[in-house]
């Protein structure tokens, strides 16, 4: 408990006293938003520093290193010390930093082209298939069920397309996250309860070994708790009116580390449940496409689903907060489903 406490509190005192910085610095160098002009009512926020999903991907970072450093412990006493890292967080951490790398390079194409577009799709395309790819190899190492799982395994095992499916979740989850982020706090704020609730579950599955096949759920709750306290601290930014946007080096690592945690704690389909707003999202925009190619017409006012209320004269910060509110609901929803299974199997319900 004490290095998931020392995790959040260094990932939230770093980002909340950096991104300062990286808002001056970002400013300095006029590193801003390219908003696109179909989306009225932003056009203020052309040129808002971007990009300040650095911060908080470099804060959970070491905030999970931090969380293994021992000044004191009963048995030796006063002297430094680093326990070990597992696979389990490294490969959780990998999925964050691959996909903040796929992330930077897009955010970065976009401020030197001086346009909203950034690495093409077949190039965005090929990042997530070597993370995925790379992230496969090493979970089957560490030992990870190859099954698709809701909140435990379901026995309908994979084998070798394994890593098609963790491409379709990590590419899935980066891409939910990314389309959510439209809004001042509204991917952040949702992301802070699905990193939380990932914190919930890793450290649940730790304390009952018996009755779990997680991969070192320990050190993923380290890393989940890290990164909640990073976003936290980069949200008090981020909250309408925002000083900065996280770009999609910070969408980008949100989703990989989202899809990381539900492979290695094998609950991959709970996190349609727990992300419940990057799902519909997500299908929004795919209905709106797909309807407007079929019939020529559209479905929604905007998609992505927050642009429709929108358009439909909600305020921003009331779209954001009632989002804020539907992932509570099913952050909760998700939360109940794993637990319920937990009394199940101790015969209780």
């Amino acid at each position: 408990m004490i290095s998931l406490l020392i995790a959040g509190a260094v990932g939230l005192l770093i980002a909340i006293f950096g991104t300062p910085y990286a808002i001056r610095f970002f400013r300095r160098r006029e590193i801003g938003q390219f908003i696109q002009e179909d989306i009225k009512g932003h056009a203020h926020k052309q040129g808002t520093p971007t990009m300040g999903g650095l911060v908080f991907v470099v804060a959970a970072i070491v905030g999970y290193l931090l969380a293994h450093v021992r000044v004191w412990t009963p048995s030796s006493g006063l002297g430094l010390e680093f326990q070990p890292l597992q696979p389990g967080g490294l490969l959780a951490v990998f999925a964050l930093l691959g996909m903040a790398v796929v992330g930077f390079l897009d955010d970065w194409i976009k401020f030197s082209n001086q346009r909203s577009l950034g690495l093409s799709k077949l190039v965005k395309f090929g990042g997530q298939i070597a993370i995925a790819a790379v992230f496969a190899w090493g979970a089957t190492e560490a030992g990870v069920v190859t099954e698709i799982s809701f909140v435990r395994p379901l026995g309908i095992d994979l084998g070798v397309f394994f890593v098609a499916w963790v491409l379709i979740m990590i590419a899935g989850a980066a891409n939910g996250v990314n389309l959510s982020d439209g809004m001042d706090g509204l991917a952040g704020g949702s992301a802070v309860l699905v990193v939380a609730s990932y914190t919930v579950i890793a450290f649940w599955q730790f304390r009952n070994p018996d009755v779990y096949q997680g991969v070192d759920p320990l050190d993923l709750a380290i890393i989940s708790s890290a990164m909640f306290g990073a976003i936290l601290g980069f949200l008090w930014w981020n909250a309408p009116p925002a000083k900065i946007f996280m770009g999609d080096v910070g969408s980008q690592a949100i989703g990989g580390l989202l899809a990381a945690l539900a492979l290695l704690t094998n609950t991959q389909l709970l996190l349609v449940i727990l992300g419940a707003i990057y799902v519909a999202e997500t299908l929004s925009v795919i209905i709106q496409v797909a309807s407007f190619k079929m019939f020529g017409r559209r479905v929604f006012r905007m998609s992505p689903l927050h642009f429709h209320f929108d358009l439909g004269g909600w305020p921003e910060t009331t779209v954001v907060i009632r989002f804020w509110i539907l992932t509570g609901i099913g952050v909760a929803l998700g939360l109940g489903f794993f637990y319920g299974d937990f009394l199940r199997l101790e015969g209780i319900l």
